[in-house]
């Protein structure tokens, strides 16, 4: 990123507005709303400081770091939360170069790669409790939700672009819509995840033949059993929770036998029909 080499990092830094949108202003209100009911705000990404830099000052804009109590760049993760302090200790930062390790984390800032273990002593401190509660939002089931669940045990709020392909509706085709105009809203339609993918269908349900002349059976697939598994809620993005009142109480997954407990606002649609039929894989 800081020498401008390959294709990538020189076409973000030359043409932000095109690879990158910007954070919904009702995000950045609830964002202030936690902050000034007390919450402690971290952000954690295993992008590097200079590139977190370029993407948060373009998505939430120039004063980005005032959302925040602690930034967390190149994490690593999932590393960040299996790794000892002594295999990875946090480090400073000056002009975006490492600098020392850190024996400890003392009071919140901006740093560098480090470890859960260490980051939740330092919540300890901040929050005067032997047992704060952690609620981690993340959108990779391997980077972020699973090792956040499995070795810190913090809450964890998965968010799942695949339940947007429920919401997307496809126009019905009208003489009085230009085919041109038409085209290009179908085009923008394309890019939405949808859940139901025409080469390997669902991303939450399998459809088992069944032998002889019986019914086809459906199973939850691995990846749907890992959200149930390892999230406590899903939610297909940070806007549509944002408008809720900050103690609204979600419907977690454990709390439920039903798999489908932990969508919000709704399970995907692959999931309701005779739900009492659909089995573990």
């Amino acid at each position: 990123f800081l020498e401008g080499g390959g294709t990538y990092f020189p076409e973000v830094k030359n043409h932000p507005d095109k690879y990158l949108q910007k954070c919904p202003e009702s995000v950045k209100k609830w964002l202030k709303q936690l902050k000034s009911a007390g919450k402690i705000l971290l952000l954690i990404t295993s992008s590097h400081s200079d590139y977190c830099r370029l993407l948060c000052e373009h998505i939430l804009g120039n004063d980005f770091e005032e959302y925040f109590d602690i930034v967390i760049t190149n994490a690593l993760k999932p590393g960040f939360f299996s790794h000892t302090p002594n295999q990875r200790p946090f480090r400073t930062l000056e002009n975006d170069e490492e600098q020392e390790a850190l024996l400890s984390l003392d009071k919140p800032g901006w740093y560098s790669q480090g470890n859960a273990i260490q980051l939740y002593e330092l919540l300890k401190k901040m929050t005067s409790k032997l047992d704060p509660k952690v609620v981690y939002f993340g959108d990779s089931m391997h980077s972020d939700i699973f090792p956040a669940h499995h070795y810190s045990n913090w809450e964890t709020v998965f968010i799942l672009e695949e339940l947007l392909g429920d919401e997307v509706t496809v126009p019905v085709e009208t003489e009085s819509e230009p085919l041109e105009k038409k085209g290009k809203y179908e085009e923008d339609q394309l890019k939405a995840p949808y859940s139901e993918s025409k080469q390997w269908g669902s991303f939450f349900v399998d459809r088992l033949p069944g032998l002889e002349n019986a019914e086809e059976t459906l199973v939850r697939t691995w990846s749907c059993k890992c959200i149930s598994t390892y999230s406590t809620i899903a939610i297909p993005s940070l806007e549509a929770i944002a408008d809720l009142p900050l103690d609204y109480r979600f419907t977690r997954f454990s709390s439920n036998s039903s798999a489908t407990a932990g969508y919000y606002p709704s399970p995907p649609r692959a999931l309701l029909p005779n739900e009492d039929l659909v089995t573990m894989k």
